[in-house]
């Protein structure tokens, strides 16, 4: 199963040189599979490995990704030390629950006030649409808040519901999360602000506009 899976991804459809982003899912993959790929491209970069039940979900990144991903991470770090927020990156690491059977590697995550095993913020940068289900994956790893920014606008999620259930009772549609309008761990930040900015091609016009407005 394992070099089935490399075969795949090392396959030059995956890796096309007019940078699109790829994605791969396939159904009735155990855990030991699951680790196995993971040290096998421990050291490959260019790809986002998700697991949930069996179902593993393998992403190749494009560069439009990868810019993306880049400066929205340097803006909200630019917005940490701005507010003095204490915080701990912890880049795109792989989380994972053997007994819950998840495990995700965020395009950006961080833990606020203080380092913890688990990040209390993943964020999602969707370029190419799958079907597994992020949320759920993200609720059986415990993690407070996720923001996805796809189509030009971040969606934001807060963990409501933490139940060993498959869906959370209390908000069935989005497994224990309920989508807010505005960051709970970040109450201060301007979500706008942030959309705004990040669509700045120029990054230190990007900078500064930001700073700006944050002041």
């Amino acid at each position: 199963m394992v070099n089935s899976i490399i075969e795949l991804i090392e396959d030059p459809e995956l890796s096309n040189v007019d940078d699109p982003e790829e994605k791969f899912i396939t159904s009735g993959v155990n855990w030991e599979s699951y680790e196995a790929l993971l040290d096998k491209i421990v050291d490959n970069s260019h790809y986002r490995i998700n697991y949930l039940d069996g179902l593993l979900e393998i992403v190749s990144l494009s560069i439009r990704h990868e810019n993306i991903k880049t400066n929205l991470g340097m803006l909200l770090e630019r917005f940490f030390y701005k507010k003095r927020i204490r915080f701990f990156p912890m880049g795109s690491s792989t989380f994972k629950n053997k007994a819950r059977k998840a495990g995700a590697e965020p395009d950006e995550c961080y833990c606020i006030g203080e380092e913890k095993k688990v990040p209390d913020l993943a964020i999602e940068v969707v370029v190419t649409s799958g079907n597994i289900r992020k949320l759920e994956i993200y609720r059986r790893l415990g993690v407070q808040e996720i923001w996805f920014w796809e189509r030009y606008q971040f969606k934001l999620y807060h963990l409501r519901d933490n139940s060993s259930t498959e869906k959370a009772a209390v908000y069935p549609e989005t497994y224990g999360y309920e989508q807010i309008t505005k960051s709970e761990l970040l109450p201060d930040w301007d979500i706008s602000l942030l959309e705004q900015c990040i669509s700045i091609s120029d990054s230190i016009q990007a900078i500064d506009e930001f700073e700006r407005g944050i002041e």
